[in-house]
């Protein structure tokens, strides 16, 4: 687990995406959180997450979503961003958080034939707090083989 000091010297530990609630609509199935990983992503000293979650759909490769964690106060981890909505029906391979910066890998669909077990798309982006609002950049889309 990952610990940042706060400026009043005492060490924070980062959310757990375990209590979190996401925005997702899984009905009874619930969530699950696939991957995450931690840091500081806004520069104030104390650790973000930042977490994928989908429905705990059982077999088949549900979409995910891609969400920042904060705490405040020794409250509940709460989402403060979605840097990927499920309603873009993408999944993420890879997850990091390094000197600030939020990277995954995303796999997508080139069009709605292609079946949810194979996507066919896979494209490298990245998030960083700017002002108040993270920014994204994207590598170019790739096509597997």
């Amino acid at each position: 687990e990952q610990r940042t000091t706060t400026r009043g010297g005492a060490p924070v530990p980062a959310p757990d995406p375990a209590a979190a609630r996401f925005p997702l609509e899984c009905g009874a199935v619930g969530t699950t959180v696939a991957r995450h990983a931690t840091g500081d992503l806004d520069g104030d000293g104390r650790p973000e997450t930042v977490a994928v979650a989908h429905c705990d759909a059982g077999s088949g490769t549900p979409p995910a979503g891609v969400y920042v964690l904060t705490r405040t106060n020794g409250a509940a981890p709460r989402v403060v961003a979605t840097l990927v909505d499920p309603a873009d029906r993408t999944t993420v391979k890879e997850l990091d958080v390094r000197d600030g910066a939020v990277s995954a890998t995303l796999l997508g669909y080139s069009s709605p034939d292609v079946p949810r077990c194979c996507p066919d798309q896979e494209e490298q982006v990245s998030w960083r707090w700017q002002g108040n609002a993270f920014v994204r950049s994207a590598g170019d889309l790739a096509r597997s083989a």
